[in-house]
């Protein structure tokens, strides 16, 4: 089920592919809205060493979350991060019945040589959708893998998501080797994912793969395949999965992913910043969804909890906006220096649909489709017609097509040239794209 090159080279750098969380609120998880009604800051976040989002991917059931509890409980051990055991990650009720994590959690913890921002994604079908929002932030991903079973659909249709969205580098984490006694199993399982990661793009040869148990971590039982295992992949992803170079030098934007209203405060607008640094008292603009622009100005910014004097490209970062009613921020808008974001609906694409052994369609479409599209943060109802002087109500667009089309959105959303973004249909992914040219 190897890529072809062309989906291959359009997915290589593809980097600000978001589709909406549904469901479960998680920004408590990161930004404690106590925190910033009270404005009594226990502490103030410090830049010491380098940042890095990362997360874990994987099919469910396969032990993400115990593994994302035992990273935290190591490294409390060690002075580098606060112990989250599985409930506190798992928190939502339907999660904790279930057994499976729904929405996306964001978890901080620290190396020797990094600070990171870890997304423990969701691993259930009917809620593949919130992956994404997990994998659009990760520099880097660990795959866990049960031993017991190796890989499993959510497997390949998470690789899939995170090389659509950008994610170059990864680890994979066998886990559960406590419960294989044969060794040659392990042996498959290792043969299988990578095959599967040099399927995907990924570099399948040398990816480090670790073999370990993070239950065994958490309950402090056999640490040569426990904590001894956990400071194997926390090595591997300091050294496989590199530094990023965030983009600062160009006007801050950070795309909303989550609203809410802090009693006396206002209203908190909270997301993954794409680019530029803000700092407190800063004036900006929420761009999108609608034709006028809202000014306003950034009174307070926090991120993980802790008061920062400024936000930068890479953050997980929470703003507090003057004046702002809670209704007038949605998820999917802009917010950013004024004058330098602008919302459009209509671009000229180009698009590579995807087949149906890389998740796709199995049959074509005619002009006029109207998916959804995925862009940034924002989730967008939409069409796509041939570009004006190509128009043939007849003529097919089929899986593998590399094509040139034109992209018109229901509501205004911030495009710009070299942007890409995800076309879904039916709870799959079936195209992706490349904004070449905005339009009006």
């Amino acid at each position: 089920m190897a890529f072809s090159r062309s989906v291959v080279s359009l997915l290589r750098t593809s980097r600000h592919i978001v589709s909406p969380a549904r469901g479960v609120n998680p920004v408590n998880r990161v930004f404690g809205h106590d925190r910033f009604a009270a404005r009594a800051y226990a502490t103030v976040f410090e830049r010491t060493k380098p940042h890095v989002n990362v997360g874990t991917i994987g099919h469910v059931d396969h032990g993400k979350t115990t593994l994302t509890a035992a990273i935290t409980k190591r490294q409390a051990d060690k002075g580098l991060a606060q112990f989250l055991d599985y409930g506190k990650i798992d928190k939502a009720p339907e999660e904790r019945k279930r057994g499976i994590t729904i929405a996306t959690a964001h978890i901080e913890y620290e190396t020797s040589n990094r600070h990171y921002s870890h997304v423990d994604c969701p691993g259930h079908a009917d809620y593949i959708k919130n992956m994404i929002t997990g994998a659009a932030l990760m520099d880097g991903a660990v795959v866990v893998v049960a031993a017991g079973d190796g890989q499993m659909p959510q497997t390949r249709e998470h690789l899939l998501l995170a090389r659509q969205v950008g994610v170059q580098k990864l680890v994979v984490f066998v886990n559960k080797v406590d419960t294989v006694e044969d060794p040659e199993m392990l042996e498959l399982v290792e043969m299988e994912m990578r095959e599967l990661l040099s399927s995907y793009g990924f570099e399948g040869d040398n990816t480090p793969i670790i073999f370990g148990s993070a239950l065994c971590a958490l309950e402090g039982t056999r640490p040569e395949i426990g904590v001894e295992k956990i400071d194997a992949l926390l090595e591997a992803v300091d050294t496989w999965i590199p530094t990023p170079v965030r983009d600062t030098e160009k006007p801050f934007l950070m795309s909303v992913e989550e609203v809410f209203s802090i009693a006396g405060r206002g209203t908190v607008a909270s997301g993954r910043v794409m680019r530029g640094v803000l700092k407190k008292d800063s004036e900006v603009e929420i761009v999108g969804g609608r034709d006028e622009v809202i000014k306003t100005k950034v009174t307070d910014i926090e991120t993980f909890k802790k008061s920062c004097e400024e936000s930068r490209a890479g953050d997980n970062s929470g703003l507090l906006l003057r004046g702002v009613k809670r209704e007038d921020v949605k998820r999917g808008m802009v917010i950013a220096v004024p004058g330098t974001a602008k919302a459009h609906q209509e671009a000229l694409v180009s698009l590579y649909i995807l087949t149906e052994e890389e998740g796709g369609r199995k049959s074509g479409f005619t002009e006029n489709y109207k998916p959804q599209v995925y862009i940034r943060t924002a989730d967008e109802a939409a069409q796509l017609k041939f570009p004006e002087g190509t128009e043939d109500p007849s003529k097919m667009v089929m899986p593998g097509d590399n094509l040139e089309m034109v992209l018109k959105t229901h509501h205004p959303v911030v495009m710009e040239a070299g942007e890409r973004f995800n076309v879904r249909e039916g709870g799959r992914t079936v195209a992706t794209g490349l904004i070449t040219r905005v339009l009006k």
